[in-house]
C-alpha cells in the first residue's frame, strides 16, 4: 500500500481545510475509504497509481475527462486533466448502494501535486539551479495553467454530497494576496560613491542624459535617513495606496543577508531600512524574509537570515509576531528549503511558482499546511503558492509578453481561474520593476482591483 498512517492523517487535514468536514481515511488491502464519524455511508477509493507516490521524473500520462458524462461540474472547465499510468476507468464514480467508488485516483494526485514530488531530485535544473516549468508534467501536458487539485477536489465536493445529503459544504471566498520582494529599493543610496561616479559617467558620455546624471547624484546624497521621494525604486507609498485602496494588505519581502552580487546592496541594520520598515508596518502591512541567493540549500544561513529579520524588527520597535516570506530568485529544493523554512520556525512560504512560466506549480491556489515527503512528516509550516510573477509574464527572458493587453489579459486569466474555484490569487510585483513607468502602473492597478 503506498499511503502511510502519516500521509493519511495529513490528507485529512487537507480534507478539513476545503470541505469543513470532519473525515477519517482507513487502509484496506487495495483502497482508500473515506468515513464521516457517525455514518455507515463511504467513499472508497480504487485504482491507486503508485507513480503518484513516486520521487523524481514520472512515467504518468495524462488523459481527460468529461464532468458533465456523469452529471457532474467542472468549475474551470467540463473537461478535467487526469495525470495516469493507465487509461482510466469510467465511470470514475460507481454508485454501489449507499457508497460511491471513486474509480480515479484523486488522491494520489492530491499527494503528489502538493508535495511536488516529481521535482524531488531532478537534476535536468535552469543557469540558477532551479526546477524549471518546461521540463514539468503539467507544462507537457498543458495544464500548468489550471488549477487541477482544485478542480478534482470541486468534483469530489460534490460526490460528498451525494453521498451524505445532509452535509453543508464549508464555502470559502475568492481572495487576493500582493507581494513585493525588496531587491533593490534604490538604485543608487547603497552603492559607494566610486560606484556611483562610474553610473553617473555613463549616463553622461554613453547616453548623453543629463537629467539621470544630475538625478543620480542628487538621490545619493540626499538620501539619508530615508529614501528619496523621486528614487525611480521607491514605489513603496505608491504599492501601499493602492494595496489600501482594494482592502489588500501588501506583504514585503527583506533580504537579510548574503554575499554574492545577486543579493542585495543594503543591510537590515541602514537607517534607511530600518525607517522604511517602520514606515511599512505603521500602514499596517506585512514585513517578510527574502532569504539571499545562496541560502536555499543552507538550511543554517536560513535559520541566521531569519533570526537577523526578527532581530532587525525587534530593534526598530516593530511588533510582528509572526513572519513568512520568499526565496531569492525562487530558488527551491524540495524538500530541502521547505525543510529549512519548517526549522527557522516561518509560518508560511510563497516561493513556489516557476520563474518561466506563469500558473499552478502546485496545482493549486489554495494556501495548504507543508509535508515532508522524504521523512513522512506534516509540518508547521504552510504553503502559499504564487500563481503569477510580473516579470514571468512580461520579460523576453521568459513568457515575453511585455507590457501590453495581452500580459494584462494573461494575468487576469489566470486571476479568473483562482476566482472560480474560490480560492486566492497570489500575484508578485517588484518595488523596483515600476522605474517610472506609467504604462505599468496602470496595467498591475487593474490586476489587483477587487
Amino acid at each position: 500500500m503506498f499511503f502511510s498512517q502519516n500521509q493519511l492523517k495529513w490528507l485529512e487535514q487537507i480534507f478539513f481545510e476545503r470541505f469543513g468536514i470532519k473525515f477519517n481515511f482507513e487502509l484496506t488491502q487495495e483502497t482508500i475509504v473515506l468515513k464521516k464519524e457517525g455514518s455507515d455511508k463511504k467513499l472508497i477509493f480504487t485504482n491507486l497509481d503508485s507513480a503518484f507516490y513516486q520521487f523524481g521524473k514520472t512515467q504518468l500520462g495524462c488523459y481527460e475527462w468529461n464532468a458533465e458524462t456523469e452529471g457532474l461540474v467542472g468549475a474551470i472547465d467540463p473537461v478535467l486533466k487526469a495525470p495516469s499510468t493507465k487509461p482510466l476507468s469510467t465511470p470514475i464514480f460507481s454508485p454501489v448502494e449507499q457508497d460511491i467508488y471513486v474509480n480515479y485516483d484523486v488522491l494520489g494526485l492530491v499527494y503528489w501535486c502538493l508535495n511536488r514530488l516529481e521535482e524531488v531530485g531532478r537534476t535536468d535544473l535552469d543557469n540558477h539551479q532551479r526546477f524549471p516549468a518546461i521540463h514539468s508534467h503539467a507544462y507537457h501536458y498543458n495544464y500548468l495553467e489550471r488549477p487541477i487539485v482544485d478542480e478534482w477536489l470541486n468534483i469530489l465536493g460534490q460526490i460528498i454530497q451525494q453521498v451524505w445529503l445532509e452535509v453543508e459544504l464549508k464555502q470559502h471566498t475568492f481572495n487576493m494576496k500582493v507581494s513585493h520582494d525588496v531587491d533593490s529599493p534604490s538604485p543608487y543610496a547603497f552603492k559607494s560613491w566610486g560606484e556611483v561616479l562610474r553610473i553617473m559617467i555613463g549616463h553622461l558620455v554613453k547616453r548623453h542624459d543629463m537629467k539621470a546624471f544630475i538625478e543620480t547624484f542628487w538621490i545619493k546624497f540626499a538620501t539619508k535617513e530615508q529614501l528619496h521621494e523621486y528614487d525611480p525604486h521607491n514605489t513603496f507609498d505608491w504599492l501601499m495606496q493602492q494595496s489600501n485602496a482594494n482592502n489588500l494588505t501588501s506583504a514585503f519581502y527583506f533580504i537579510c543577508g548574503g554575499t554574492t552580487d545577486k543579493d542585495a546592496e543594503y543591510t537590515l541594520a541602514h537607517p534607511v531600512i530600518q525607517k522604511l520598515m517602520q514606515h511599512i508596518h505603521q500602514n499596517g502591512h506585512e514585513i517578510g524574509l527574502h532569504p539571499s541567493y545562496a541560502t536555499y540549500q543552507a538550511p543554517e544561513l536560513i535559520q541566521q537570515e531569519a533570526d537577523n529579520l526578527r532581530y532587525a524588527c525587534e530593534q526598530a520597535g516593530i511588533d510582528q509576531t509572526t513572519f513568512g516570506g520568499r526565496m531569492h530568485y525562487l530558488r527551491w529544493e524540495h524538500p530541502t528549503t521547505l525543510q529549512a523554512w519548517e526549522n527557522a520556525g516561518m509560518s508560511y512560504d510563497s516561493t513556489l511558482s516557476y520563474a518561466d512560466r506563469p500558473g499552478f506549480r502546485c496545482g493549486t491556489c489554495f494556501e495548504y499546511p507543508a509535508f515532508n515527503p522524504m521523512t513522512q512528516q506534516s509540518l508547521n509550516i504552510r504553503i502559499r503558492p504564487l500563481i503569477a510573477m510580473e516579470c514571468t509574464i512580461i520579460d523576453p527572458i521568459y513568457l515575453g509578453l511585455n507590457v501590453t493587453p495581452q500580459a494584462e489579459n494573461k494575468f487576469l486569466e489566470l486571476k479568473d481561474k483562482c476566482r472560480r474555484v474560490s480560492g486566492c490569487f497570489t500575484t508578485l510585483w517588484h518595488n523596483s520593476y515600476f522605474k517610472k513607468n506609467e504604462m505599468l502602473k496602470g496595467m498591475y492597478q487593474r490586476i489587483i482591483e477587487s
